[in-house]
């Protein structure tokens, strides 16, 4: 889990919460989000093998992914990254050929290198996800997709109430309800080349959901 950031007192303030959470992150993860992390790996291996996996935090959905893959990660968090390469070292993940420190608002990518770009968990904790996700598109090849597994916010309805009720516990694990669907569809729309292709609700009861949104060809 990652997310980018507008100036450097920020950055601190996001590594400082990220270096805190390393130690723990798959205890309170790993099981909670595996089912929702494996589609989205398998979504975006669908558009070909070279994947980018934004916000690859502690490399829980490295494994996921088969062995033709070749699968490049970025985190804003150096902690993070090291227990992420402790899982490609330990389990001899071939497959992933680069984990590097990175910032989803300034990807260091040439245009049109992925054939997926996949971000888990990340986009409604980014303060300029628009620009993350603008950001993902660049580098997309035509016909790529971007596959996003996340919370989102339910638009309306006693689902959406009881979310308000909740949103201070929600924020203390890192998901926010105040981030609908409607703004990454909104975004998509404003391109005129990016195009929402899929929002299928995921484990645990519809609380994740997957959403692909391709780059016309």
């Amino acid at each position: 889990m990652t997310a980018s950031t507008t100036d450097g007192s920020t950055t601190a303030l996001m590594r400082k919460a990220y270096a805190r959470w390393a130690p723990v992150y798959d205890l309170v993860y790993d099981k909670l989000t595996e089912p929702a992390a494996r589609a989205a790996v398998n979504a975006a291996v669908a558009c070909g093998p070279r994947v980018l996996e934004a916000g690859v935090g502690t490399g829980l959905s490295l494994g996921y992914y088969p062995r033709h893959a070749e699968v490049y990660g970025i985190d804003l968090s150096e902690d993070m990254l090291r227990r992420a390469q402790g899982k490609v070292d330990k389990n001899g993940l071939s497959h992933v050929k680069s984990l590097r420190v990175g910032d989803a608002t300034k990807l260091e990518f040439p245009d049109e290198s992925f054939d997926a770009v996949t971000a888990q968990f990340i986009i409604t904790l980014v303060p300029e996800p628009e620009k993350a996700l603008s950001e993902f598109a660049r580098v997309l090849r035509p016909g790529g997709e971007i596959v996003l597994a996340n919370h989102f916010g339910q638009p309306g309805g006693p689902l959406a109430k009881a979310e308000e009720l909740a949103a201070p516990l929600a924020k203390a694990i890192g998901w926010s309800s105040s981030f609908k669907a409607s703004r990454v569809e909104a975004w998509a729309r404003s391109t005129g080349f990016m195009d929402v292709v899929e929002l299928s609700p995921l484990f645990p009861g519809g609380f994740f959901k997957l959403m692909r949104i391709r780059k016309r060809a």
